[in-house]
């Protein structure tokens, strides 16, 4: 081989378009377009999360009844609402006063249940403790208060109207 053979560079080198060289090198036009481009792509997800919720329907409960105000002061009724796979548990706590959550505690889902003897919904998993007259957490992991179920009485009967999320 002489040395002129040696110095040229092989013919893949030619025909290959891409140079390694330059790949690593970004210049200022590569780099503002990018720049442009993420930006826009992060204002248009910011405007969709702020154009979202003015798309989003208000949820519409449907009236059901369950229970009547017969139900004797300290006793506990559960019932399903808004759906058939939606457990919640109504408490009469004074004599004109009845309060119903959903059964399920806001940490792991788990069910709760009332205790009489503390006055108090009680989530045996782990040892979660509401309120009974606000749904509000007393002590223990749940994040936030029970949901409430709207009651309103009509001819002896108690009616769910809907649920009310962040009460307290």
């Amino acid at each position: 081989m002489t040395h002129k053979e040696s110095d040229t560079e092989p013919l893949w080198k030619d025909e290959f378009s891409i140079e390694s060289s330059h790949e690593a090198v970004v210049n200022r036009r590569q780099f503002t377009k990018f720049l442009t481009l993420t930006s826009l792509g992060m204002f248009v997800g910011n405007l969709w999360i702020l154009a979202k919720p003015l798309w989003d329907k208000v949820p519409i409960f449907p009236r059901k009844v369950v229970g009547d105000a017969s139900l004797p002061v300290g006793s506990v009724k559960l019932f399903r609402y808004p759906t058939d796979n939606d457990p919640c548990i109504m408490v009469h706590t004074d004599q004109d006063q009845f309060v119903a959550y959903t059964q399920k505690c806001t940490h792991l889902s788990c069910p709760v249940y009332y205790s009489g003897k503390t006055k108090r919904l009680e989530c045996p998993c782990h040892e979660g403790t509401f309120s009974v007259e606000t749904g509000a957490v007393i002590k223990g992991p749940p994040p936030r208060p029970l949901p409430r179920i709207k009651l309103e009485r009509q001819d002896g009967l108690l009616i769910a109207v809907g649920i009310e999320i962040g009460h307290e």
